[in-house]
């Protein structure tokens, strides 16, 4: 039986035993990450340059490029450097560390596009006080509140998994430190009080849910008593990539999260993380930057800049 004070180190689990398609996933997982660093650094770029994009909408928009590059760089490096340098262990403290920014981060994000849906519902639904309801000091204060919830609860969830006895060893069967499988190698009954504050943060999303979904019913019904096509269409093109972020980010942590233990795999289980941990952050800049022709002027503009520069 070891416990936590007998453990200083822990094993992830590797995408493949045999070395060359290992270092097939550093090239794959590279051209993924440099792919994440460079939409939303752009996207990043292109608001803080741009006057015309300092508004509550980018500067949401701006906050969650950050956590997208942060979530990312949280899981993929350790992965990338795993995959070339054929190993599987990370240190204790470094497996805390992981799974506290992980949280942290997946969780503003999540309360951010809450934010998010709140100022769409303001712009469509209640245009004469959008500027009374989201002001700057507003929008700071809600970005914040973010942020310091999902601070807060990471703080929590991190503190109450590291804290159980360990007796199921040290193999992490994922590629990254998350919650569920550190609980698989806590002790019987000793994890309750983490599955509490599981529950506790599971109907605080729900919560969340249900917001996002009621403010997109009153947005559809008010975007389709616009008298103008072309007033039409401008609304849902700002509100497209919200609700396909939100939709992307939901669905793959759903799966991630609800799927029927007693039919996953480790290969499913890989795949399933990989689905909710790499692919939001990769896919987000291409959403936005498709359907809204601000973000596309903005960048087209910084393209511009950059090549009269170096002439």
């Amino acid at each position: 039986m070891s416990n936590i004070s007998s453990i200083n180190q822990f094993l992830l689990l590797a995408f493949t035993d045999t070395q060359d398609l290992q270092i097939l996933h550093f090239w794959l997982f590279l051209g993924i990450y440099l792919a994440a660093l460079l939409g939303n650094g752009l996207i990043i770029t292109a608001i803080a340059c741009n006057h015309h994009l300092h508004t509550p909408m980018y500067f949401f928009l701006l906050n969650l490029s950050l956590l997208d590059l942060g979530s990312i760089s949280t899981t993929l490096p350790k992965a990338m450097a795993n995959a070339l340098w054929d190993t599987r262990d990370i240190s204790y403290m470094g497996c805390a560390a992981q799974l506290f920014f992980f949280v942290f981060l997946i969780s503003s994000e999540y309360y951010l596009l809450t934010v998010m849906a709140y100022d769409r519902y303001v712009a469509i639904c209640q245009p004469l006080h959008y500027g009374t309801l989201l002001g700057s000091r507003a929008c700071v204060h809600m970005a914040a509140a973010a942020w310091g919830t999902a601070l807060l609860i990471s703080l929590l969830h991190t503190a109450n998994t590291f804290s159980l006895p360990l007796c199921g060893g040290n193999a992490v069967h994922q590629f990254f430190c998350e919650i569920p499988q550190i609980l698989k190698l806590s002790c019987s009954d000793s994890y309750l009080r983490e599955v509490g504050l599981l529950v506790v943060s599971i109907s605080l999303a729900f919560g969340c849910f249900l917001f996002i979904m009621l403010s997109y019913v009153q947005i559809f019904r008010a975007v389709l008593r616009i008298p103008s096509e072309q007033g039409r269409h401008k609304a849902f093109s700002t509100c497209l990539p919200h609700l396909a972020v939100v939709s992307l980010f939901i669905s793959t942590v759903m799966f991630a999260y609800l799927k029927p233990p007693s039919n996953s795999s480790p290969s499913l289980e890989l795949v399933v993380s990989f689905l909710y941990a790499v692919v939001p952050p990769v896919l987000n800049p291409l959403i936005y930057s498709m359907r809204n022709q601000e973000i596309k002027d903005a960048l087209k503009k910084l393209i511009q800049s950059a090549d009269s520069q170096q002439e």
